[in-house]
């Protein structure tokens, strides 16, 4: 018999928890492993032998867990390289760890592709299995991610208020929404929409470059329209010359670990695009939000498809893991509508690490200010039922005596 560690790797989402909670319960059905021992900071966590031993947990609290947001084993943003590598399969080899289960975004799968090669190399036997999780739902294979529909449940609820909000006390409104390559979550803000002059009324996602002069074009129509006008920005777009426009406004080019400039953790795009509709189109009520880390740890507003998918997740890790030596695990839909539903399979490694997924043209409008029926209808389910809300303005007034 070996044992099994699992780590919870980069950005925390509201069901990344429930994988968590799919990997121990499917370990306890399985002779083959020992113990279960849970890194804690995943790799960081790995290397200083920081372990809790999942399998003492009782049944109570596993079923809090699972509906409980963030990463409750700690996270981190390390990006191992050889000799990091290395250390971890010295512990590997100190613990008798045979299986390796690290769930996380395609840096995360790299991290197990990178752990497995040098087990390969040295002989080891050694199985790594990585777990998708993403609120950008940026992975390649998949259908989609573990953590968007939740995230993207967050972000189509706070749209709904906020366009209330906005016909309450009318102006503009821009929103910026994560999603620095791929703009499926900025995208989501439309789904809650229940009348015909419901915003947001502008969608942009990174996928599509915008000129400045078209997007206060953009927002002029609507509001001259409208009388209001409320906007969802991706934190990633960019102007025509490719470059983002969050680079271009910084004064300081903050990065990650990883190289990437930081985007969620400012409210610097928000501010500009603020002021340059306030002073360009001289609108008085002008607002902006910046929803940043908001959006992939907020309690109590799970999707059920996703915490289930994401359980689901967690536990064919495992058993893929009993046949074969490495991979990913991936979903593929089975049925839309009424009928959705997923099926997982298992696909290799280096399919998923460090690549990402962009939103395909046919969910994004010609115009590339806006989304199409199609994204509805591929997101909709994986977010599950929103609010109805009621709105009197529409309604027809007592008139005059």
């Amino acid at each position: 018999m070996a044992n099994a560690v699992v780590g919870q790797s980069g950005g925390p989402t509201g069901v990344i928890n429930a994988s968590l909670v799919g990997v121990i319960n499917e370990v306890i059905k399985h002779k083959e492993i020992d113990n279960l021992y849970g890194a804690v900071h995943a790799v960081a966590g790995i290397v200083k032998e920081d372990f809790i031993d999942l399998k003492k947990l009782s049944v109570e609290t596993l079923r809090r867990l699972a509906f409980s947001p963030s990463a409750a084993l700690g996270s981190t943003r390390d990006k191992p390289d050889e000799e990091y590598c290395r250390k971890i399969l010295d512990v590997f080899r100190k613990y008798d760890i045979e299986y390796f289960y690290y769930i996380g975004g395609n840096d995360s799968a790299n991290t197990c592709y990178l752990v497995n090669e040098m087990a390969e190399k040295v002989g080891y036997n050694f199985r790594a299995f990585h777990i998708p999780k993403t609120v950008d739902n940026d992975l390649l294979v998949t259908d989609h991610c573990p953590g968007y529909g939740t995230a993207a449940k967050f972000v189509a609820c706070a749209l709904m208020g906020d366009d209330l909000d906005n016909r309450a006390l009318p102006g503009i409104k821009i929103d910026v929404i994560m999603g620095r390559h791929a703009g499926f979550l900025t995208a989501a803000s439309v789904l809650g929409r229940q009348r015909e002059d419901d915003g947001p009324h502008l969608v942009y996602v990174p996928e599509r470059p915008i000129a400045m002069e078209k997007f206060l074009a953009d927002v002029e129509a609507v509001y001259k329209k409208l009388g209001r006008c409320v906007v969802a920005v991706s934190e990633g777009i960019c102007d025509t010359d490719g470059v983002v426009w969050t680079k271009k406004i910084a004064a300081v080019d903050e990065k990650d670990p990883h190289g990437n400039v930081q985007l969620s953790g400012t409210g610097a795009l928000a501010d500009y695009l603020a002021a340059q509709v306030k002073t360009k189109l001289k609108v008085k009520r002008v607002r902006a939000d910046t929803f940043g880390y908001l959006q992939r740890s907020f309690a109590g507003l799970q999707s059920d498809v996703d915490r289930q998918e994401a359980e689901m997740c967690g536990r064919k890790a495992v058993e893929f893991s009993i046949q074969f030596d490495n991979g990913s695990v991936a979903m593929k839909r089975t049925g839309s509508g009424k009928h959705y539903g997923v099926e997982y399979f298992r696909t290799e490694l280096a399919n998923v690490a460090e690549k990402t997924k962009s939103m395909p043209d046919e969910f994004i409008t010609p115009e590339g200010s806006g989304v199409t029926p199609a994204f509805v209808e591929y997101a909709l389910p994986l977010v599950g039922q929103l609010p109805p809300t009621e709105y009197l303005g529409n309604y027809p007034r007592i008139k005059r005596k």
